[in-house]
């Protein structure tokens, strides 16, 4: 995936950090049908792909994405029949699923309107950095649906706690990046010309890392959520037990026995 050109938003890699920017600024960078698809296609692909070790996604133009587009998606959906209706409500459900699954942590880099499946693509990630431009919005309800959309009910509950996550999905309000910050939806805040920046920065820290290691991390925190304690426990005693036996772990040693910075490879 990482030299292949995507035809519905931008993809370059940069080193050891894949780049994919919503691009079409004219209109807050709305998904489409087909910008759905080819972001659940890479997601899928980067699960393979050993080059790529983090993903950066921004929008272009001082936004991140207005969500989906009223006159490609909205308009023809009120058209459609059940089976229809499903179909791609399935497939927007597979992008979040891609990006959960893939190994690769994901930094979204937000500014300006991030509203409905943007706010998801947000939410789906692993980092969010915000500029205080920022106005985010699960705006589900305002179009007459409800708030259970592409994971809402389950993944905004667990970052910001069900009160607030209420609040939102009832009301459909927009939050500023101060009060997202505030509730843990954002990581952090910096300024606009900051942002790409910053996301890269951190991005090409985490690629810097033990990458088997940060998969299975990713992979952990997705699957304990549904965890006893007891259990969370002995899958993480295997999960550790198994980064053990990679290089990288016995390179850290090695490293810290020569009082010297450990270079990770990520094997």
């Amino acid at each position: 995936m990482s030299n292949e050109t995507a035809k519905h938003f931008l993809w370059r890699v940069e080193g050891r950090v894949g780049h994919v920017t919503l691009n079409r600024p004219e209109r807050k960078n709305p998904l489409t049908f087909e910008s759905y698809a080819e972001l659940r296609d890479l997601f899928r692909a980067l699960t393979t792909d050993n080059d790529v070790r983090t993903v950066v996604i921004d929008g272009a133009g001082g936004n991140f994405c207005s969500g989906g587009d009223v006159h490609e998606i909205i308009g023809p959906l009120t058209k459609m029949n059940k089976p229809g209706l499903l179909n791609f409500t399935r497939m927007t459900g597979d992008l979040v699923r891609a990006m959960r699954a893939c190994p690769q942590p994901i930094v979204a880099a937000v500014d300006g309107i991030c509203a409905g499946a943007g706010a998801i693509i947000a939410l789906a990630s692993d980092f969010r950095i915000a500029t205080p431009a920022a106005r985010t919005a699960f705006l589900f309800v305002r179009v007459g649906l409800a708030g259970c959309d592409m994971g809402a009910c389950t993944l905004l509950p667990r970052l910001i706690g069900q009160g607030r996550a209420a609040e939102l999905l009832y009301t459909g309000r927009s939050f500023t990046a101060e009060e997202g910050e505030r509730w843990g939806f954002y990581n952090s805040i910096v300024q606009t010309g900051a942002l790409l920046p910053e996301a890269m920065r951190l991005a090409g820290e985490i690629a810097s890392g033990p990458t088997f290691a940060h998969a299975m991390t990713k992979q952990m925190l997705h699957r304990e959520w549904n965890m006893g304690i007891d259990e969370a426990l002995d899958a993480e005693a295997k999960a550790q037990a198994v980064c053990m036996q990679t290089a990288d772990f016995h390179r850290a040693y090695e490293a810290f026995a020569a009082k010297r910075k450990p270079v990770f490879e990520g094997n």
